[in-house]
């Protein structure tokens, strides 16, 4: 007989039984496939005899079925049950060997099989490619190949070779050889999963900790990683670890997204979504037990998303799927695999010891199996639980009394024979659970290391054979970020799953533990690369800011280590993380305050990334308060600290803008312009902030001619230091475009924003926050312009829905596009819609800023169109007369805004029949806007049209006419005889005023 088959073997079976363990799903599938194509009907029947059952009947059950039995064979095939291998050579030798005509096998392994299995003539699939294993397993079964067999299904339903693995494979944990059951399970969870509304395909795999979630993720992933073409896996115990690794997902699939992990993240989402360029995907976010940021991360299309958490809030956004403690022969069959010399009473007697939970199943059978101990001492330790050298352990989250004493039998044993491996074990304590940078110990030998950690920076085989034995032990898991070979020791990163690091951080809590989370700090600023502004760091600072508080780094007397701390938070601020940046900077401020005093350096460095992270986050209240307090201490500190005093009046007057104290703002803006340029000079960067920052102070005062000429030396200079395509050159531009359209000349703004957004594109990506910020521009000169308004409509839903995603939907920067939609559907009829999108953006900022400031003052006009729009005249009118007064009292009566109001309220006194008094306010406000914008502005022309309605409604037609006649002239040369103005003029519609906030 050769490998490829018998000659004169008997005819192609009509039937083939394929018989596999679970964990060979793929094989199995492959194989059916490829038996369809040949016109040979089969059936799968995974086989997972019961060790009570004898194997001779279980065999004999597969033979009930016509046809010929294949068996899918491993080495651990062998232990299915589990048996002794002499049983199953006694069986090979006598049932199998009697029935031979009727059973095949393919052998998937190069390690030795049983000698018995020679009887089965296993034909080998291992380690060669799919033509070759198709071929052969053809010729084991008799089965002459057709020719057009590959033509019978499309080439996209092809199951994939299970050799092939799918062309993304994302940070999966490495396979675990001894898997053990949970195929129930895992084939429930692929059925929910396939049978799901397409789009919404996810589960939750719910339990508690150590019942094996993570394994059965794992495994899953896989099992069934032929399904996939893209399989990702986020470790979710970190949420900005988590963000970072969903993002790094951009990368992988070549999408053209920018630095900032929210950008990377929109851009996933989108092209799983589309399903472009895959379809097929899975992605796996294990241990995520928050789940604020579900509507932010979990992404929908046509792929699958698997969850592990002990969070049950998850049914809410997914399918769940309790997973249960192993049942007992799913136990005891996982006992004697690891530890052979274990009996079937022994292993039962140990799984009712621990109660089936499986992992301190996991501790006790590796115990077993390394130390080959006998179960009856073994049980006898657990049950007394005498601690030598530690205080008994509470126990934890449903964990059994029992496994937390055979932890402490395992940690006192390895500190007799391996103090090495407890050395490395105390040292892990001191990280944060779940993914932990070992490496760095040796990457940074300069480290000033406790003597008794020295060795881990000289004795690489010591260092090797610690670890190997922790992970033979399971106590620790080997990350999977890349293959072992590829990874040097400094390098290396292990998982420790966080009940058994609070497990082992109460068992090896000793007199060393100061020093090694001391040692761990120090190795954390070593590892800090410096530059938090790149992004290309932003992985490293996501992988050592879950590290800072455990090690003690918040309470750091060491300047290296307090400047890693402040980097960690501007990666924070830089990365748009602001929710971590803010509770970051908060527990930094707490530690520090207690040593340090409150204008030295940090604290002051402190202060400006919290202010930052507030600002960003919209906390605008609590960003002044604290940039107020620093001030107050910095003028009375002697000497005074100038550089400090002007950034933190930088500060504050950022905050005041914010809060709506526009004058204030300005005032203090000024000074700081000229004690920068005293101080620093006139090119430097600060310098260039605080000139940005008055042109936007300027435009919030209504004074849209200063803002556009000190912006255009701004961007001139800019452009000069900091090149073309530096980011704040290109928030310049922005800048710009905006005076331009403030200022009426809509076709220059247009121009100017177009090729701004396509640079913004280029630079920051498509879905930054400065590029919505443009995007959002872009619309809004457009809208102006007149001549795109059948496209705007969904430009400005797609920005609305970015910038949601991005900000959420309360953040005021949201709120401020939410509402110039708004008006554009007013304007264009849709008045449900608007009136909605009104009310949330009113509703939003009376809630983020106060009744009284002039962005809730301002939406009252909006809010007051809306009602005038739809017939509610007295409504309106009411609505439309306190938003000029507020605004009047809080910017005084020349400001644009004010100007916009009353010429909505002189329309609403108009329609109810106060034309008198509408004709009134018509004319003083035409008298301040020509003063104030000049007499071609938009808006002078609108209050002249207006003013002309009102003339003709008490019979002054001589007036209004020669008012209608000269605005209509004036729009036509300047905005063209199309524009929506110069036509609604032409028409006598009475023209409005949309409220814009913005900043």
């Amino acid at each position: 007989m050769t490998e490829q088959g018998r000659t004169g073997a008997a005819p192609a079976p009509e039937h083939v039984l394929v018989v596999f363990p679970g964990y060979h799903r793929p094989w199995a599938a492959w194989i059916a496939q490829r038996l369809d194509l040949q016109g040979i009907r089969n059936t799968l029947q995974r086989w997972d005899p019961p060790r009570e059952v004898p194997l001779e009947d279980s065999l004999g059950d597969l033979l009930l079925a016509r046809g010929q039995v294949l068996l899918v064979l491993n080495d651990w095939f062998f232990e299915l049950g589990p048996r002794p291998a002499g049983e199953w050579n006694d069986v090979l030798r006598g049932f199998v060997a009697a029935h031979s005509e009727r059973f095949a096998a393919v052998n998937l392994t190069n390690r030795p099989l049983l000698p018995a299995t020679a009887v089965l003539e296993p034909v080998s699939l291992w380690g060669i490619g799919e033509e070759e294993a198709e071929a052969r397993l053809l010729s084991r079964l008799g089965i002459e190949p057709r020719r057009s067999a590959s033509r019978r299904v499309q080439h996209g339903s092809l199951v994939r070779f299970p050799d092939t693995p799918p062309e993304i494979w994302g940070d999966v944990p490495r396979r675990n050889p001894r898997f053990t059951g949970r195929d129930d399970l895992l084939a429930e969870l692929q059925q929910r999963l396939m049978d799901a509304e397409r789009g919404n395909a996810a589960c939750t795999l719910l339990g508690m900790s150590g019942i094996g979630k993570t394994q059965i993720a794992a495994e899953y992933a896989h099992r069934f990683s032929p399904d996939y073409d893209v399989v990702w896996w986020v470790s979710s115990d970190d949420r900005n670890v988590q963000r970072d690794r969903f993002g790094e997902l951009s990368a992988v699939l070549g999408l053209p997204a920018g630095s900032e992990p929210g950008e990377r993240i929109r851009a996933v989402r989108e092209a799983l979504r589309r399903g472009d360029p895959h379809g097929k995907w899975l992605v796996v976010f294990d241990g995520w037990d928050d789940t604020k940021d579900a509507e932010i991360l979990l992404p929908h299309g046509p792929g699958h998303v698997l969850v592990t958490s002990r969070n049950r809030g998850w049914g809410d956004y997914t399918d769940i799927v309790q997973v249960p403690s192993f049942d007992r022969a799913e136990s005891t069959g996982y006992l004697m695999r690891r530890a052979p010399h274990v009996t079937a009473p022994e292993a039962d007697e140990v799984a009712a010891e621990f109660g089936d939970v499986p992992l301190p199943l996991v501790q006790a059978a590796a115990w077993l199996g390394e130390s080959r101990m006998e179960v009856p001492e073994y049980l006898r330790m657990v049950r007394e639980g005498r601690l030598s050298t530690v205080d008994e352990p509470a126990a934890v989250d449903g964990f059994p009394h029992a496994s937390l004493t055979s932890w402490s039998i395992l940690i006192n044993r390895l500190r007799r024979s391996q103090p090495q491996a407890v050395e490395i074990l105390s040292l892990c304590a001191s990280f944060a659970p779940g993914r932990i940078p070992l490496g760095i110990v040796r990457a940074y030998p300069q480290a000033e290391l406790p003597e008794d950690l020295r060795w881990m920076t000289t004795d690489l085989p010591a260092w090797s054979r610690s670890l190997d034995t922790l992970v033979n032990f399971s106590v620790l898991t080997r990350d999977a970020r890349g293959p072992a070979n590829e990874l040097g020791p400094h390098q290396e990163s292990v998982h420790m799953h966080r009940l058994v690091h609070d497990i082992v951080s109460r068992l090896t809590d000793g007199p060393h533990r100061a020093a090694h989370r001391k040692a761990i700090r120090t190795l954390l600023a070593e590892a800090d690369p410096g530059n938090p502004m790149d992004s290309r760091h932003w992985p490293r600072y996501a992988e050592l800011l879950p590290h800072l508080e455990p090690s003690g780094a918040l309470e750091s007397h060491n300047p290296r280590v307090q400047t890693a701390v402040l980097n960690c938070l501007r990666y924070c601020y830089r990365s748009g993380e602001y929710t971590a940046g803010a509770r970051l900077a908060e527990k930094i401020r707490a530690s520090w305050s207690g040593f340090m005093p409150p204008l030295a350096q940090p604290m002051l460095d402190l202060t400006t990334q919290e202010g930052n992270v507030l600002r960003s986050s919209g906390r605008f209240r609590e960003a002044h308060q604290l940039d107020h307090a620093l001030r107050e201490r910095l003028t009375q500190d002697v000497p005074v600290n100038d550089l400090g005093v002007m950034l933190c009046g930088g500060a504050i007057a950022s905050d005041l803008r914010h809060l709506g104290q526009y004058a204030e703002a300005e005032t203090l803006q000024r000074d700081v312009l000229d004690e920068s340029r005293r101080l620093l000079g006139e090119t430097e960067f600060v310098t260039l902030v605080a000139r940005f920052n008055l042109g936007l102070g300027l435009r919030l005062l209504g004074r849209y001619q200063e803002a556009y000429d000190l912006d255009v030396e701004t961007l001139a200079t800019r452009e000069t230091i900091l090149r073309p395509r530096h980011a704040n050159t290109l928030n310049s531009g922005i800048a710009l475009a905006q005076d331009l359209r403030l200022l009426g000349r809509y076709r220059d703004a247009l121009a100017r924003q177009d090729s701004n957004l396509k640079m913004h594109v280029q630079v920051l990506g498509p879905l930054h926050p400065q590029t919505l910020k443009a995007r959002a521009q872009l619309t809004l000169c457009r809208r102006r312009e007149g001549g795109f308004q059948r496209d705007i409509s969904a430009m400005m839903a797609t920005v609305l829905d970015q910038l949601e995603q991005v900000h959420g939907r309360g953040h005021y920067v949201t709120l401020a596009f939410i509402n110039d939609y708004a008006s554009f559907l007013r304007e264009h009829g849709d008045l449900a819609q608007a009136r909605d999108l009104t009310n949330e953006a009113e509703a939003g900022y009376r809630s983020l800023l106060g009744p009284a400031h002039p962005f809730a003052t301002g939406m009252l006009s909006s809010t007051g169109l809306v009602m005038q729009a739809a017939g509610e005249r007295a409504d309106a009118l009411a609505m439309l007369e306190a938003s000029l007064a507020g605004l009047t009292a809080s910017l005084g009566p020349d400001h644009p805004w004010v100007l916009g109001c009353a010429l909505n309220a002189g329309a609403a006194r108009n329609f109810n029949g106060r034309v008198a008094d509408a004709a009134e306010l018509s004319r003083d406000t035409l008298r301040r806007s020509r003063r104030v914008l000049g007499g071609e502005h938009p808006l002078t022309l609108s209050c002249q049209i207006a003013l002309a309605t009102d003339l003709r409604g008490l019979r002054e037609t001589e007036e209004a006419g020669k008012l209608e006649e000269d605005a209509l002239l004036t729009l036509t040369r300047t905005l063209g005889a199309q524009h929506p103005h110069t036509l609604s003029a032409r028409q006598r519609i009475r023209p409005y005023w949309d409220f814009e906030a913005f900043l």
